[in-house]
């Protein structure tokens, strides 16, 4: 499910104890760039665990990003600014869309995108819970593929995201050693299809 995977994009940011409104909108005001690693799970209707991965992901504000799966299967999606590019190393195949398209009301476009945020969502703060401060943005968008994107900010910035598809499934992410604002590579940022590869889409 590419919707899914273009749940990229999820940076820390250190803030301090606040509302998870108020984390929020301090990440996306100050956070440029950042680089880490994540956790994904995936679960079903009834809360059964159903896959499970994991890699590396980068991005540079607005719209440019780098998310490495690199277990179980190895996927590359990149955003170079005008295109998203996803590269299933195993199938030898790239799926490309433009990146207005490939965002609109997607977790990318909460945290990669622009500062207008509340634009593609609606906010609501959800208080503390497990030790994190929460806040939940629902798509205006009717067709997106989310119900709705929670988010759990910490000591140590964004932690946490749970993403509710119309499917009723939930994908969880979790992140670990994030640096925010890193000096990026401009290459980390540029998609060249290899050779013989299968390309769809825009």
């Amino acid at each position: 499910m590419r919707a899914l995977l273009l749940a990229v994009l999820m940076l820390p940011l250190a803030v301090a104890h606040a509302t998870g409104l108020d984390a929020l909108h301090k990440f996306v005001a100050a956070t440029a760039a950042a680089q880490g690693e994540f956790e994904q799970k995936v679960y079903d209707s009834k809360h059964k665990l159903t896959q499970e991965s994991s890699g590396t992901l980068a991005f540079l504000r607005p719209g440019r990003f780098r998310w490495t799966y690199v277990k179980p299967y190895a996927q590359l999606i990149v955003g170079d600014g005008a295109k998203v590019w996803v590269y299933d190393q195993d199938l030898n195949q790239v799926t490309v869309r433009r990146l207005d398209r490939a965002l609109g009301s997607t977790p990318a476009a909460l945290l990669a995108g622009s500062n207008e945020i509340e634009t593609a969502f609606k906010l609501i703060d959800r208080g503390e819970k497990d030790g994190l401060e929460w806040v939940e943005a629902q798509p205006r968008e009717k067709e997106s593929n989310f119900a709705s994107i929670r988010m759990g900010f910490g000591f140590s910035g964004l932690e946490v995201m749970e993403l509710a598809d119309n499917f009723g499934q939930t994908t969880v992410l979790k992140f670990t050693a994030l640096r925010r604002n890193p000096k990026l590579d401009a290459a980390l940022f540029k998609f060249v299809p290899p050779k013989g590869a299968d390309v769809i889409g825009d």
